[in-house]
């Protein structure tokens, strides 16, 4: 690669790391790409020669921190044997259970965002999908190889994943609102006695405790990344 283009990617990343701060800040309504340039301490001309339009701006930051995480979490799970542990990992990261919630309450602000701007855009529709489904397999994939081993009981892995989605997104709501009767640690919680009851593996108190221990970090550094083959994280 030119020093050029290193130049390019490592400028076109920094507007990106910024329009996830700022968006998440302000909301894309009330995100001005001024805003952005000025976080990314470039100049506006150079955000827009980079991304058109701010629905342009909020899919690829989006994008951008759900990559990140992706890398993040296949570092975090690889070194677990089971898929049980995978999968528990992978709920406690996708709700920063253990950890603060400012990279939680960030990204799924974006979410917000583009949940709201995808009935009324295509691009931002077909963007959604992309990024949903990815989540989906990768639940999916963690499932398949817990029933190999017999970790897990035989449930449809897809089915499934998509309910424990539906529910992640659901609580995520109520958390990013302020939910007094739905913290981090509720959805964390809820979401772990559904998959306990539906994959048929024990989860109680003490379970939960080890948990209490900090977790390697995943969000502060949601990419593909080593250990993608031994965890199903990144599956596409």
């Amino acid at each position: 690669m030119s020093p050029r283009r290193k130049l390019s990617d490592a400028r076109r990343r920094q507007i990106l790391e910024a329009a996830v701060h700022v968006i998440a800040e302000r909301g894309l309504c009330d995100t001005r790409i001024q805003d952005v340039a000025r976080r990314a301490e470039a100049s506006p001309a150079l955000v827009i020669y980079y991304f058109k339009e701010k629905d342009q701006l909020l899919r690829e930051a989006l994008t951008y921190a759900e990559e990140r995480f992706y890398s993040d979490t296949a570092g975090a799970l690889a070194d677990l044997s089971t898929a049980r542990d995978r999968l528990v990992r992978l709920v406690q990261l996708s709700c920063s259970f253990g950890e603060g919630e400012a990279g939680f309450a960030e990204e799924w602000v974006l979410w917000l965002d583009m949940w709201a701007r995808a009935p009324r855009k295509a691009d931002v529709a077909r963007d959604r999908e992309v990024l949903d489904r990815r989540w989906r397999e990768t639940v999916a994939g963690i499932v398949v190889n817990g029933q190999r081993d017999g970790e897990f009981a035989e449930v449809d892995a897809d089915d499934f994943s998509l309910r424990l989605a539906a529910l992640l997104d659901g609580l995520a709501i109520q958390v990013v609102l302020g939910d007094p009767d739905v913290p981090a640690e509720r959805m964390f919680d809820l979401c772990m006695d559904v998959c306990a009851r539906e994959l048929g593996f024990p989860w109680g108190p003490q379970d939960r405790a080890r948990l209490l221990r900090p977790p390697p970090p995943a969000r502060a550094a949601r990419p593909s990344g080593t250990g993608e083959a031994a965890t199903g994280v990144g599956a596409s």
